[in-house]
């Protein structure tokens, strides 16, 4: 999504996100509590209708990219998404159950426990790189805890938001669940709505936006941005086995990937080894670019010229561009993975979340060194080590901070149910997915309850008394 404040939304949309806002808060007045089986059905719902409508969905996550891979859509779109509702449906019981919690002994004769409340009206903001996923996940995790969403879809894939906007139709009113299409103008007006929540997948620039939109109605957010996320590989870790990780994560999406390893640091003495290893692994995955329906495009034009535009500024900086398919033409908006050697801080490619496949590889001399690197600059959304020794895993754990962290792997800790997702500084903040994406649409409620007998007016005014001193000292003590 970009947000562009010298857009003034038109009246006809100001009018229809007030209206539909409207709807979904009187609804929820309604039915503040919902119970579990209707929670459960609503769920079940989503689940059945993403089932029933794969092939259209594939498709239209294709028309928009220009080229999608089938199989990329039903790994990191549908598989996750489904499985996330199915989690939730079966944990929802134990997730909305009031927790018991203790009351101090002063406070007797007393019970207290924690309630979990429906927040009211939800917004969300979709971003284009994940359209279902990054849809789907917070849908999951608001509608289990009872809420009402508004779901804003990106202006980069309107093939997907009119599919889901008419698909969502089908199965939840609108004062339940609603997609919301449009351009800018209706991306501000709708982070600037009285959400009770409101959560923001996007660039950590446009996520400013948002938060200071959402600080007007002192509205919570939830914000999952992105950032540089380093990939480790260690002194002594097989270079195929990390090689081949990284491609993986590197490639998925063509790199269009919030936690997609953005560089990688390497002993200076395996640099050359893990080059060639990356560079065999990405021709094993992809043996061409060119016709290849596994190799998914750039969203658009805009996007393919800032990545020409990291290119041509790294090489005129003095970087070394490595072409894995020196010998293939480029074949409208696909472009072809790339390794950049001799980069520095002054080249845009090390300064901006680079969103491509394009991945820059920096020697270092010891893992302190590494550390330091990565701990210099913005905490990221993910941090990849490669090695096996459990001491080293330790120190990386321990010495650096980021929001989530796959050892000897890449990606797939985002697909963990029982995982919370998200980031920290100024690559997020808040979590969703599983328990914490129930938690985080809720209202834990803190509820102290008392009977007839009232201890407490030992200590009531007026003070002094001989029973009150010794009450104080007790406790005191």
């Amino acid at each position: 999504m970009t947000v562009d404040t010298h857009l003034p939304p038109s009246p006809v949309a100001l009018d229809w996100l007030n209206t539909v806002f409207e709807q979904q808060r009187s609804a929820f007045a309604g039915l503040p509590m919902p119970p579990a089986a209707q929670r459960r059905q609503w769920l079940k719902s989503l689940r059945e209708l993403l089932l029933a409508q794969q092939a259209a969905l594939i498709e239209a996550i294709s028309q928009d990219f220009s080229g999608r891979s089938a199989d990329e859509t039903l790994l990191a779109e549908l598989m996750p998404s489904v499985q996330g509702i199915r989690d939730a449906e079966r944990h929802l019981a134990r997730w909305m159950k009031p927790s018991r919690r203790k009351v101090g002994l002063a406070f007797q004769p007393a019970s207290a426990r924690v309630i979990y409340q429906p927040l009211g009206v939800v917004g969300v903001i979709v971003p284009w790189n994940y359209p279902l996923f990054l849809a789907m996940g917070p849908l999951t995790g608001a509608l289990a805890a009872g809420n009402r969403v508004m779901l804003k879809l990106s202006e980069s894939t309107p093939a997907t938001g009119q599919l889901l906007k008419a698909l969502l139709e089908r199965v939840f009113p609108t004062d339940l669940v609603c997609v919301l299409l449009g351009e800018a103008d209706v991306g501000e007006a709708f982070s600037r709505l009285p959400f009770d929540h409101l959560l923001f997948t996007g660039a950590t620039s446009i996520g400013r936006h948002v938060m200071q939109a959402a600080a007007q109605n002192l509205t919570p957010v939830t914000l999952e941005l992105g950032g540089k996320s380093p990939a480790i590989v260690s002194a002594t870790v097989p270079l195929a086995h990390a090689a081949e990780r990284i491609a993986f994560g590197k490639t998925l999406n063509a790199g269009q990937t919030c936690v997609a390893p953005d560089y990688v640091l390497v002993p200076r003495e395996r640099l050359d080894g893990f080059v060639e290893a990356y560079r065999q692994t990405v021709r094993r995955f992809y043996p061409q670019v060119r016709d290849n329906p596994d190799y998914t495009a750039i969203i658009n034009p805009r996007h393919l010229a800032r990545l020409d535009g990291y290119l041509a500024d790294a090489r005129a900086k003095g970087a070394q561009v490595l072409e894995l398919y020196p010998d293939e033409p480029r074949q409208g908006r696909r472009m072809a993975p790339q390794v950049l050697l001799g980069v520095n801080d002054d080249m845009r490619v090390m300064q901006d979340e680079i969103f491509g496949p394009l991945l820059p590889v920096l020697p270092y001399d010891r893992l302190d060194e590494a550390l330091a690197y990565i701990n210099a600059r913005p905490r990221p959304l993910a941090l990849y080590y490669f090695g096996y020794d459990r001491a080293e895993q330790r120190r990386v754990l321990e010495q650096s901070h980021s929001g989530g962290v796959c050892l000897n792997d890449t990606l797939l800790h985002v697909a963990q149910d029982d995982l919370p997702f998200g980031g920290v500084g100024p690559s997020g903040m808040g979590h969703y997915h599983g328990h914490e994406g129930f938690l985080t649409f809720s209202k834990a409620k803190a509820v102290l309850a008392k009977q007839r007998l009232n201890a407490a007016r030992l200590i009531y005014p007026p003070y002094g008394k001989t029973l009150q001193q010794w009450v104080y000292k007790l406790f005191i003590r």
